[in-house]
């Protein structure tokens, strides 16, 4: 007797790409990327880790800054000028901000791409958990 083997396929291919995008699709021009990045974020060793998955981009469309406790990610996919069938590729700018940890030593950054993938560190020093007082003057 034989058995036919019969693959399931999900009638809407494309919703679970829809929803990834949903607030990008609802922002106002110009307000937010179209396109979002995935990332992974964790502590390894006192560094503070980010990787982002970035398949198909160059090293040099890619752009690694911080500024005032944030870590921003910034690349770009250039869509190649060829005959196509079809493309289910994005194209275009992607931007992702961080807030880094409070012990985060902004001097101590790190970043590499191999494979489509961005990991970035950052030093972590020690945290400080008591406020800091400030001395308040009498004005004259």
């Amino acid at each position: 007797m034989a058995v036919l083997a019969r693959r399931q396929r999900f009638p809407f291919s494309d919703l679970p790409d829809w929803f990834e995008d949903f607030p990008a699709r609802f922002s106002m021009p110009g307000m937010a990327d179209l396109h979002s990045m995935r990332i992974e974020e964790y502590t390894d060793g006192g560094r503070y880790v980010v990787r982002a998955e970035l398949p198909g981009i160059e090293v040099q469309d890619l752009d690694v800054t911080v500024e005032d406790g944030i870590l921003t990610i910034k690349a770009e996919r250039t869509e190649r000028e060829v005959d196509k069938h079809r493309s289910e590729i994005r194209y275009g700018s992607l931007t992702r901000a961080l807030a880094l940890p409070k012990s985060a030593d902004e001097s101590d950054v790190r970043a590499e791409y191999t494979d489509g993938m961005l990991t970035v560190s950052v030093g972590m020093g020690e945290e400080r958990t008591e406020p800091r007082h400030i001395e308040i003057k009498r004005a004259e």
